[in-house]
């Protein structure tokens, strides 16, 4: 087996595990196969599998309570009739309930969903909010007691208060500004130093909420919804990927339940002193991204009256607002990690945001940005083109060395760095600068699928640039591509497979690694066919300008005058002199040589 043989076996080996791995089912996907079987296996079993559609009420009976409790703590918040009270802006509407004294739905009011909804965070059973509190040998939560209004109440603010005895109770405190995404929250808690155990210093606040399905692909936006907190003044997060819970040991200054384009955050004035959350995918809730979870730890310090100031953030994962707000909530926008991140961050997005200043459509926006970027890159792109030239030129000369050597694998490679170092050529000149460019094709890759503003922003025949385009539905599923086919995917693949042939022309390669070149398109059309039609769209206007510059090139590129040069070069004095490192290359292929060798007579 030969040297590119060799090559080209090990580039699909790690091409096919690279597919193998990004292609993986998700743990939501095993999940809904799993429910499957379940259900396949108690048909054939003859089990009944209507599912009861029994009333809440019914299901759990008559709620009977002890007469002697409701003479005890709380007795007068153990029963009551939920009411709902409305706070609302120009950007929210709350429904604030008098059980648990809880938001019990939050509305982004210049939002929609996918399908033109109106864009409900979270709402109903499945949420939940309160402190946990152990008084006289029994544990309450504070979700599930009745609070009552107070005379504070009002347009901008509304009062829950949680009655435990005379002078003793635990208010809760939302205040709403006029036009922003911020909710003023403060726990109060009056005469419960008298109530509570001396040796309890903190409290749990414990805060549950089923993530409502806002985009159209629902597999997409489980991908980037999970659970973010500040701790330690270190942003960390949650896996995506699957199920996952944290303790939280140190000072937390923020947790957020983050969706892809939304997120519902937590912040305290001071800190939490720790608590543990945690992140759930459960296919059998209709609509639900994923189940969050989190037990904040609030210090208490036995005071007569103690308040601890919090604020809710419900709105928009946008880059810009959020880091306006501060304490590096900006984080939640995935940027990508190392380099990646900071190309988002410092380049790509302050021009994004200088483009998106103009009335220009989004579309227009993401040509522009290509250009700039090809524009920047095109010394880069000149010299690797350049580099090319060069090892077109020399391959007549290397043809002729592996045909005279073809015995002698090491020698045709000595004769070969000869060649490079007489003629002043780097066999690497065309590799590293497109190298150098990976980094930032690579940050777009992160930034288009993050970016808020690209959602439910149309361009041609895309509705939504922040989603993919169906522009064929197939009625049926294909492994690895979905169930339709994405126009702008379509064309960013053809494209592509169009630049990897004229690249082929340009770098003269032969052999295997001609056609590996046309794996990866192929592939990319199912891994990229329900990724954002933004991003495709990106992909396929930066091979359209390649095009064009290669064409510009090769215009001012005359390979005769290259061929000239480099035989010239040849003929310097030093032409042949040998660098130390190519000296110690030539020593060790010597020694490999003389191994082979040994191998060979001891056979």
């Amino acid at each position: 087996m030969d040297r590119n043989t060799f090559t080209g076996l090990l580039l699909i080996a790690a091409i096919l595990l690279a597919f193998t791995y990004f292609m993986r089912p998700s743990e939501a996907e095993l999940k809904r196969e799993q429910l499957l079987q379940d259900s396949l296996k108690r048909v054939a079993a003859g089990l009944d599998q209507q599912t009861a559609t029994t009333d809440p009420e019914d299901a759990a009976g008559t709620q009977t309570i002890d007469s002697a409790l409701l003479s005890g703590p709380f007795g007068s918040a153990l029963t009551g009739e939920e009411q709902l009270l409305t706070l609302e802006n120009e950007a929210l509407k709350l429904s604030i309930s008098t059980k648990g004294g809880r938001i019990a739905a939050v509305e982004l009011k210049n939002e929609k969903r996918w399908n033109g909804d109106p864009l409900v965070l979270f709402q109903g059973a499945g949420n939940s909010f309160g402190l946990n509190l152990f008084v006289n040998n029994r544990n309450y939560s504070t979700n599930d007691l009745y609070f009552v209004p107070q005379e504070g109440s009002g347009p901008n603010q509304v009062v829950m208060r949680l009655n435990y005895g005379q002078g003793q109770y635990i208010d809760f405190i939302y205040r709403l500004g006029e036009d922003n995404y911020l909710v003023d929250f403060d726990i109060r808690l009056n005469g419960m130093d008298q109530v509570i155990a001396p040796d309890v210093n903190k409290l749990n606040l414990h805060w549950t909420a089923d993530l409502l399905q806002q985009e159209k692909n629902m597999e997409a936006e489980q991908r980037y919804s999970t659970v973010y907190y500040n701790m330690d003044d270190d942003v960390d997060r949650l896996k995506e990927n699957k199920d996952d819970e944290e303790t939280l040991t140190k000072p937390v200054k923020w947790l957020s339940f983050k969706q892809h384009f939304f997120t519902s955050a937590l912040i305290a004035k001071t800190n939490f002193e720790g608590g543990k959350t945690s992140v759930v995918t459960d296919v059998t809730k209709n609509h639900v991204i994923k189940t969050t979870s989190a037990t904040l730890e609030v210090p208490f310090n036995h005071q007569p009256a103690e308040t601890f100031n919090m604020q809710f953030y419900f709105g928009p994962c946008h880059f810009n607002t959020l880091k306006k707000i501060g304490h590096d909530l900006e984080d939640q926008v995935q940027l990508g990690w190392g380099p990646l991140e900071w190309i988002n961050r410092w380049v790509v997005i302050p021009v994004f945001n200088w483009l998106d200043s103009t009335t220009l459509s989004y579309g227009i926006i993401i040509l522009i940005l290509t250009l700039l970027l090809k524009l920047v890159l095109f010394p880069l792109t000149y010299t690797s083109y350049l580099s090319q030239a060069k090892m077109r030129v020399l391959k007549p000369e290397m043809d002729e060395i592996k045909e005279k050597y073809k015995e002698d694998p090491t020698r045709v490679q000595q004769e070969y760095m000869k060649l490079y170092k007489s003629a002043g050529v780097n066999p690497l000149g065309g590799c590293l600068p497109m190298l150098l460019q990976m980094p930032i094709l690579l940050a777009f890759f992160y930034f288009f699928p993050s970016s808020f503003e690209l959602r439910q922003e149309s361009f041609l025949w895309v509705n939504d640039l922040s989603t993919y385009d169906e522009f064929f539905k197939l009625g049926f599923t294909i492994p690895f591509v979905g169930d339709h086919l994405s126009l702008m995917c379509l064309l960013m693949t053809a494209s592509t497979i169009i630049y990897t042939y004229l690249n082929n022309q340009i770098s003269g390669v032969t052999g295997q690694m001609k056609y590996i070149g046309y794996i990866m398109p192929i592939m990319f059309l199912g891994f990229l066919n329900s990724f954002p039609a933004g991003l495709n769209y990106y992909y396929l206007c930066a091979n359209l300008i390649t095009f064009g510059q290669q064409f510009m090139i090769r215009m001012f590129i005359d390979e005769k005058a290259i061929h000239q040069k480099l035989q010239e070069n040849k003929k310097r004095p030093n032409a042949n002199k040998k660098s130390k490192f190519q000296a110690r290359l030539e020593e060790m292929m010597k020694q490999q040589q003389e191994q082979q060798k040994n191998k060979g007579k001891k056979k």
